[in-house]
């Protein structure tokens, strides 16, 4: 069971029902704490902060999220966000004219931009294969993605949990696939760390982006980007700054390029020890693993109630501390205000397509009351408005 003591660590507004995790996450007080004082440091001692002391803190950062990655800490460098990710590997992509990149039509919004944007600058294709939703099995999964596989595919990317969706996707196994084939592969995992274990070692992902600043709650604006050490080269940075062509190189370009990017406030990187240790401290997959089984044991519900069915089975196979419901609404931006400012519900419903999903994730600070809550606000909405359609 969840302590009191451990939802009490939330500096989340009590007034507020927060189903609404996954978007941006929330900072608990002793990991906000620690951010606060980086931040005092800097402001005390600027020119220390910046060219010394928080060089240091952002190499304890990346030894102790290796650790935590199980990779290399010369591997990894902290970015802003998956989206500034993304952005730093397309822009490099060494696509010819013809070439393909496969993902799916799953994906989030920003990161298609992106990707369709440089491809459509280099001639290429970006291949958004259907995937027939529910997903039935991992094997049903892996056949409908692969389809949209040609001779001119050089790269997969695909996320590893969806944001619109919810779902998690079978990577493990799409990234053997792909590197037995040869192709590159890139994983937008910008909501699995802290969700459930990540071995990059063994993923076998050549690109992997994730978020801290989302279920390992750091504070905003902490994303790492792992690039296979064969790759590392190939990518310039977004910000041409002091570590290109730096007159005093460490031991790597990759570190060089992308870390040193001229003056900014790091001081969400620095607090990943901080981050990780209070995970651990919290026997975090024990957390973790409570709030799916809340997530799964409400799903049906849900779907009963907004006439629906479930995206994929309902295991940790696919869902895990995100679930998407398909809601027929006519105005979801209009019932997503509803949500919040009559019923004090934090909670996404998201446009995908011609699809419509409400979204609830579930933290450690959320209990059964919240998803009771929602659940009576939904009854109460379909009975006196023309908000959801059943």
């Amino acid at each position: 069971m969840i302590s009191a003591t451990l939802r009490n660590q939330f500096l989340l507004r009590k007034d507020i029902t927060f189903l609404n995790f996954g978007s941006f996450g929330a900072c608990p007080k002793p990991i906000f704490d620690r951010y606060q004082q980086y931040q005092l440091e800097l402001e005390q001692g600027p020119v220390q902060f910046i060219v010394k002391t928080g060089l240091d803190y952002l190499l304890q950062s990346r030894i102790a999220l290796g650790n935590y990655l199980n990779c290399p800490a010369d591997d990894v460098v902290l970015v802003t966000n998956p989206s500034y990710a993304v952005n730093l590997i397309a822009k490099s992509l060494p696509l010819n004219k013809g070439d393909e990149i496969l993902t799916t039509d799953l994906e989030y919004g920003a990161c298609d931009r992106t990707l369709n944007y440089y491809c459509e600058k280099a001639g290429a294709k970006y291949i958004r294969q259907p995937i027939s939703l529910p997903i039935l099995s991992k094997e049903q999964f892996i056949e409908d993605f692969f389809k949209g596989l040609t001779a001119k595919t050089k790269m997969i990317f695909i996320s590893h949990i969806t944001s619109s969706t919810g779902l998690r996707f079978p990577v493990e196994e799409i990234c053997a696939i792909a590197k037995s084939k040869g192709l590159i592969t890139f994983i937008d995992g910008a909501h699995a760390p802290g969700q459930l274990p990540l071995n990059l070692s063994t993923l076998n992902a050549d690109i992997y982006t994730g978020a801290c600043h989302k279920w390992m709650m750091a504070p905003k604006g902490c994303t790492f980007l792992y690039v296979n050490p064969s790759l590392q080269d190939q990518f310039d940075p977004l910000v041409i700054s002091w570590g290109f062509n730096s007159t005093t190189p460490s031991h790597s370009r990759f570190l060089d390029y992308h870390q040193t990017q001229g003056t900014r406030d790091f001081s969400a990187f620095c607090t990943l020890p901080t981050v990780i240790q209070f995970m651990e401290e919290n026997n975090w997959p024990s957390v973790a693993k409570e709030c799916r089984e809340l997530v799964k044991s409400n799903v049906k519900h849900f779907c009963n109630l907004l006439n629906a069915a479930p995206l994929a089975p309902i295991t940790d196979d696919f869902i895990l501390q995100l679930c998407s419901i398909p809601i027929n609404s006519p105005e979801p931006e209009v019932l997503k205000e509803v949500l919040f400012n009559q019923y004090k519900i934090e909670i996404p419903v998201m446009r995908h397509a011609d699809k419509v999903y409400l979204r609830y994730s579930i933290q450690a600070f959320n209990t059964q009351a919240d998803l009771d809550i929602l659940s009576n606000a939904l009854t109460d909405i379909i009975h006196t408005t023309n908000l959801i359609k059943l």
